[in-house]
């Protein structure tokens, strides 16, 4: 039997055993409890530290829906009141983890405290995925940055809200007149036409911008027009990019990866939602910081492996699919007759190349941030096995919300499954999808000709 980390004056009894759980083959979450006798009380307490094992498995796992559920549920909802105040006290009573080797260590990494207390996490997928680009030109920057604090600005009550605005496009105007030849100076050669197009548009737009606020204080067209002039923004900083920015490791070269971004279509038709009958996602794969795990999926759907499969988990904290029918754990490639799978791929922030195949736990990287965090609601990542850290294949799933366990910039996930990209269109709807629910089709929008070594044109 595993014991349980928190006790507590409540208890709670379960008769659950490992043998009716029927977990299935790819966990997205860790679950801290899995116990067949688990003790838990309302005050928390430090006892001993967690433990992972096979009896104490990950929490959102696939897996076959039981009577149990509810009284897990019920158990797992108590546990996370507590857990972020045991993830801080443990942080402040731990002296320190076995460092540095591999698979030295058995205990979870916490958050490192002074990343709690640091500043308010960048959520919104689209801000995230203009930070991960591989570029470094602080004048750009200082123009993105009032432009998406605008959102913010809105929050404000009456009329401050609209002054507010009013001096974050003041400050991105000002920024962008005086530095617009260092912007172009950091365009690549061969994209210099296109990001000075950009960079003439979003000068226009934030003029216009200016007028929505102060002449015509129109609130509700604000947003819409910040949201123009950040995909100018993103645009003149992918034109920043000068191709691919490093080697993949050669032992990955033979297999699909992506040498830059992609922009994915999920269409979705909702089975029993009288407000939603069917959805678009948008999804944008980032292969600049996962280029094999992105790569591995936008092969898969070209293959068109995931059209007609159903939504396979929805729990209210992550949406999964991509387990295939019978027992395979994930994608067979005909031309092995065997399951292809790809190593964990973290890229971490001060790092040009992704690791692999070890988790930041695992390396001793307590403190490092991760390029593609799970801060957005929609994070999408690969599933894999708990224990396996190279068994990813073809499962997927996106992560819906904060949690206590789940907190942005003090993630448990990160650095533990590798994140490729974020839905940054309908993400919302995400939660309104349910088990059962059928993926029409995915179709590639864009950066198809950004794979390399793709095998779905390989006949199989």
């Amino acid at each position: 039997m595993a014991s349980s980390f928190i006790s507590c004056h409540h208890s709670y009894s379960s008769s659950i055993s490992p043998s009716t759980l029927k977990p299935t083959k790819r966990s997205p979450l860790f679950r801290f409890i899995r116990s067949a006798r688990p003790t838990l009380s309302y005050t928390c307490r430090r006892s001993a530290p967690p433990r992972f094992s096979r009896k104490n498995s990950p929490p959102f796992r696939l897996s076959v829906h039981n009577q149990r559920d509810d009284e897990e549920g019920e158990l797992f909802s108590r546990l996370k009141k507590c857990a972020i105040s045991v993830l801080l006290a443990a942080g402040l009573l731990l002296s320190g983890f076995p460092g540095g080797q591999a698979g030295a260590s058995s205990q979870p990494a916490l958050p490192d405290l002074s990343v709690l207390i640091s500043e308010p996490p960048i959520k919104d997928p689209g801000a995230l995925l203009r930070y991960a680009l591989p570029i470094d030109n602080k004048t750009i920057r200082e123009v993105q940055r009032p432009i998406e604090e605008i959102t913010e600005s809105l929050k404000l009550p009456g009329l401050k809200s609209l002054g507010s605005a009013e001096r974050n496009v003041r400050q991105a105007s000002q920024v962008l007149k005086q530095g617009k030849t260092s912007i172009i100076s950091g365009l690549a050669k061969s994209k210099v036409e296109h990001g000075t197009e950009m960079l003439d548009k979003l000068e226009v737009g934030l003029e216009e911008l200016q007028k929505i606020i102060v002449e015509d204080k129109d609130r509700d067209a604000i947003a819409p027009k910040q949201k123009e002039l950040l995909n100018y923004v993103g645009n003149v900083e992918e034109d920043m990019v000068d191709g691919f920015p490093y080697e993949v490791p050669e032992e990955y070269q033979n297999r699909p990866f992506l040498k830059g971004r992609a922009i994915v279509d999920m269409k979705v038709k909702v089975k029993e939602n009288p407000n939603l009958d069917e959805c678009i996602f948008r999804i944008v794969l980032d292969g600049y910081n996962a280029p094999v795990t992105s790569g591995n999926f936008l092969d898969l759907v070209e293959r068109h492996f995931y059209d007609g499969m159903e939504i396979q988990r929805a729990d209210g904290f992550v949406v999964q699919t991509g387990d295939p029918e019978g027992p395979a754990e994930g994608f067979i490639d005909p031309s092995t007759e065997k399951t292809r799978t790809i190593p964990l791929e973290i890229m971490v922030i001060g790092e040009k190349v992704p690791l692999y195949g070890s988790t930041l736990e695992e390396l001793g990287l307590f403190k490092a941030q991760t390029r593609l965090p799970f801060n957005a609601f929609g994070t999408m990542a690969m599933a894999r096995d708990e224990f396996e850290n190279n068994s990813g294949s073809s499962q997927v799933f996106w992560l819906l919300k904060e949690s206590e366990l789940t907190p942005s910039n003090a993630n448990i996930l990160d650095g533990r499954y590798a994140v490729f990209g974020y839905v940054v269109e309908n993400e919302e709807l995400l939660a309104d999808l349910k088990v059962g629910d059928v993926i029409e089709s995915m179709q590639v929008v864009s950066g198809l000709d950004n794979l390399a070594n793709p095998t779905y044109k390989i006949a199989g």
